[in-house]
């Protein structure tokens, strides 16, 4: 997450402890009456498992997994290997900055209308500080195991469902901002709404953070929340500080979901015991919920 300040305002509760016991519900504002079924929950041991990976892999790679480096490589890697095994289509979006290459990961799952398009999006990169577990992987681990979620419930989106992992987000929100620039009007147009993921299981959390812009999204999100008592704060869809930046200055409804910073942001010490299991499979189980609530409206 680039660090940025924010403007908040309150809308939540509290109640987090019986909250985080609830995860898997069945979609928050689902539409009584609708076939449709409830999307498998996400565990704990799936979100955090690929936590570990990324620890691993920053471990093996110089204690990072930044922007042209090779734990960015592996990092993206073993996430292209999972969406493949998973039945999505991928493909790596490359681009240079400031002479080095970066490489986007996107991935389509078949099927849905793509005139109509959900996309859900984290940046992969960490800093060259420290390996970067909260500080992205949070996020990166929530929407892959989410992109898990869909392909085992064989979901069959009315929307067609776009994920993706961003590189450079850390050096100014490079990935996502040279997407877009290459992004044709059209096919800009063809976005219902763009979620984005960055920091989702800090262990100084005080309230989920949401960016209201996109209002079924958001509105989504915040029923699911506060039917769990979770605190919600909402900011400014114009406020930076990640990836929905760009697809907000590209004229594409966004909405983003994110924890508190904590004292181990941009340091050595994000490392796997910096993320709050429990509050980090909430955020994958109510980024699943939302996804497949939306998905099965056009």
């Amino acid at each position: 997450m680039k660090l940025a300040s924010r403007r908040t305002y309150a809308v939540g509760a509290a109640g987090l402890g019986l909250a985080l016991l609830g995860a898997g519900a069945v979609p928050a504002g689902a539409t009584p009456g609708r076939t449709q079924a409830a999307p498998p929950a996400i565990s704990e041991q799936n979100v955090m498992g690929h936590l570990k990976e990324f620890q691993k892999i920053a471990d093996r790679s110089g204690g990072n997994r930044a922007f042209g480096t090779k734990g960015y490589e592996r990092s993206l890697a073993y996430v292209k290997g999972v969406l493949d095994k998973a039945g999505f289509t991928t493909r790596i979006d490359s681009f240079t900055y400031k002479g080095t290459a970066g490489h986007n990961l996107i991935a389509d799952w078949p099927g849905g209308d793509t005139n109509h398009t959900l996309f859900a999006g984290a940046h992969l990169d960490s800093v060259k500080a420290g390996p970067g577990i909260n500080d992205n992987g949070s996020g990166s681990a929530a929407i892959l195991a989410t992109a898990q979620a869909v392909a085992k419930g064989h979901l069959k989106p009315k929307r067609h469902l776009r994920f993706a992992w961003w590189d450079a987000e850390e050096e100014g929100l490079v990935g996502s901002a040279q997407y877009l620039k290459k992004l044709p009007t059209a096919d800009r147009k063809k976005v219902d709404a763009y979620m984005n993921f960055d920091m989702t299981g800090s262990k100084t959390f005080k309230q989920m953070i949401i960016m209201r812009d996109s209002e079924e999204a958001t509105d989504a999100f915040e029923k699911y929340l506060a039917a769990k008592n979770i605190p919600i704060f909402e900011v400014q869809a114009g406020d930076a500080g990640s990836d929905h930046s760009s697809f907000h200055k590209a004229g594409i409804p966004v909405t983003s979901l994110a924890t508190d910073l904590d004292d181990c942001t941009h340091m050595a010490c994000d490392r796997f015991d910096n993320v709050d299991p429990k509050l980090e499979t909430t955020s994958a189980n109510a980024i699943n919920s939302v996804i497949w609530q939306l998905a099965a409206t056009r």
